[in-house]
């Protein structure tokens, strides 16, 4: 059970080393600088080093346990691969991650590319994340390095101004997409190549068979963008688009939105088309999809359905329209161990989950005393148990602390 939960990020930063300049260029940048002085009279310091590496090491912490998501961007050549090491200092242990093989050595930790995320070109970045066990002090590691080259902190710069002068400062507002009117929201414009870049990146958890994900430029439910995943049948054809960002910094209650198309109607055997990560599940899957020609939520790590897949619970359930758009809507609340799932506005009784056991709903899922979720990333894709092929098409996904609506 979560008893606290604490959210923190360092940025670790490695300088650039020096260039050399010739003879002509030192003497013109020499006078560059001396008059820039002359303009700026009474600013002292200097502006920070430039940087070959930046590593944002993000935690999501309770009593026993935590997260981490680690984002690193590449300032310095293009690399084919990477390696990125660290040592903890206090007694950590990781247990599991994803987007990187992890391994550990004492506090010794070393994470490799996984493969598709390998290449990092200047100014690219890739994420990962991992699961870990603790007891005293979780301390922020200190030493991290990208393939040997040590990302150390960068002293702050403190500008000292003078008593008649002093700079402006600009309140900044936190960014806003147009298509939801909040910043956790993502309808794939950015996305300029065919593979996912940036916040989300392809994701084959178990294993990795037919199935596919890809940026598709033709057929979308606002703009011209989309996410495509051409999802096969058997269990080793799971395929997902990864995001790590967006489900953390929702926090609780965590609403989310999104529009999905399909071509083939939801089959009798077991599928899923969205799961989150639940760290206070030893990282096993919360499953959004459907069994019985319906959707249903399934808890990976016991498998109970929500409904239960009794000829009533299913009745009080509802397939996923076919060759359209639909707005798909649900919310968890970790705190009371709840959810609402919504199908084009009006909410799916048999997807609704409180703490009140009900017949042929989720008295199942709630055999498992005081259950309180904590997804901490989103998968969307297409993974099956029991036969069934399906190509889907997600779009305009929103996050927020409140109900988005259709």
């Amino acid at each position: 059970m979560v008893k606290d939960e604490i959210r923190r990020r360092r940025r670790f930063l490695v300088p650039v080393g020096p260039r050399r300049l010739s003879g002509a260029a030192a003497a013109t940048l020499a006078g560059t600088a001396l008059l820039a002085a002359s303009l700026i009279a009474g600013w002292q310091g200097s502006a920070p080093a430039a940087v070959a590496c930046t590593v944002d090491y993000t935690v999501n912490q309770w009593a026993t346990g935590f997260t981490a998501q680690v984002q690193v961007t590449n300032h310095a050549a293009p690399v084919t691969g990477w390696t990125l090491t660290w040592t903890f200092p206090g007694d950590q242990r990781v247990t599991s991650a994803w987007n990187a093989q992890v391994t550990q050595n004492g506090p010794a930790v070393t994470a490799h590319d996984a493969g598709y995320n390998g290449a990092l070109g200047t100014g690219a970045s890739t994420g990962f994340g991992l699961q870990a066990t603790y007891s005293g002090q979780n301390a922020t590691p200190a030493d991290l390095a990208l393939n040997g080259t040590a990302c150390g902190d960068v002293p702050a710069q403190t500008p000292t101004v003078s008593p008649t002068a002093s700079p402006t400062v600009t309140p900044t507002s936190p960014p806003t997409n147009t298509i939801c009117g909040v910043a956790l929201c993502d309808s794939f414009e950015g996305q300029q190549g065919t593979t996912p870049t940036g916040a989300w990146q392809p994701s084959f958890p178990d294993c990795q068979g037919t199935g596919a994900v890809a940026v598709d430029h033709t057929v979308a439910h606002t703009g011209s963008t989309s996410l495509r995943v051409d999802g096969g049948s058997g269990y080793c054809n799971h395929a997902f688009a990864l995001n790590t960002t967006m489900v953390p910094a929702a926090g609780s209650p965590l609403y989310m939105r999104v529009y999905v198309r399909h071509t083939a109607a939801l089959p009798d055997g077991h599928v899923a088309f969205a799961a989150l990560t639940d760290a206070a599940d030893g990282g096993r899957h919360l499953r959004l999809g459907g069994q019985n020609r319906a959707l249903q939520w399934n808890r990976e790590s016991d498998d109970a359905t929500l409904p239960e897949q009794s000829p009533a619970g299913v009745a009080l359930s509802a397939p996923l329209p076919v060759g359209q758009w639909s707005c798909l809507e649900f919310t968890i609340d970790q705190t009371r161990g709840t959810t609402s799932t919504w199908l084009d506005g009006t909410e799916v009784q048999g997807l609704h989950l409180d703490q009140t056991p009900t017949h042929d709903i989720d008295s199942q899922w709630l055999s498992r005393v005081n259950w309180r979720p904590h997804p901490i990333d989103l998968r969307l894709g297409w993974e099956s148990y029991a036969g069934g092929t399906d190509t889907l098409w997600f779009d305009d996904v929103g996050i927020y602390s409140s109900r988005l609506g259709c």
